[in-house]
């Protein structure tokens, strides 16, 4: 699918507020409410916005430390990937599973109450999993919102 001009417009308008109505989205670009939801429904239909988001933050929900796991299987050949992926998927303080090429075979963000909280969740939950190997954890000091390809 090529995009046009009104196409990154929308896609931009988006990223920046998903819930925001078509009709106050085709005031903000000029075109009719319509042509707006048509034109939404079609980037739908070519995959292109795949879905929408609530954004929680993290820290004001009792999360406030997010961690980033870097982990190596150990067993590549015993375990497949989809056994860890389906293990890792049960864990609900790994918020993303990211399938990674270089020094680990997976990159993990995982969030917890405090240092502690995050410990119990390594040893108790992630160490377990199938095939674990190494791991290495950076904590999260600060995040700051990079804008992404289309400029939002």
């Amino acid at each position: 699918m090529t995009l046009d001009d009104l196409d990154r417009a929308i896609l931009i308008a988006l990223q920046k507020d998903a819930g925001q109505s078509t009709t106050r989205l085709a005031d903000k670009l000029g075109l009719s409410q319509p042509a707006t939801w048509r034109r939404i429904r079609r980037l739908q239909g070519a995959g292109v916005i795949t879905g929408r988001r609530l954004l929680v933050d993290a820290d004001k929900a009792g999360f406030g430390v997010t961690v980033f796991l870097g982990v190596k299987l150990a067993m590549k050949g015993r375990v497949s990937l989809a056994d860890f992926e389906r293990a890792v998927d049960a864990i609900p303080e790994v918020q993303t599973v990211d399938h990674v090429l270089g020094l680990y075979d997976y990159r993990l963000r995982v969030v917890a109450r405090d240092l502690a909280d995050f410990e119990r969740v390594l040893r108790r939950r992630i160490m377990t999993l199938p095939g674990v190997g190494d791991v290495e954890a950076n904590v999260l000091l600060s995040e700051e919102r990079r804008p992404g390809p289309l400029g939002a």
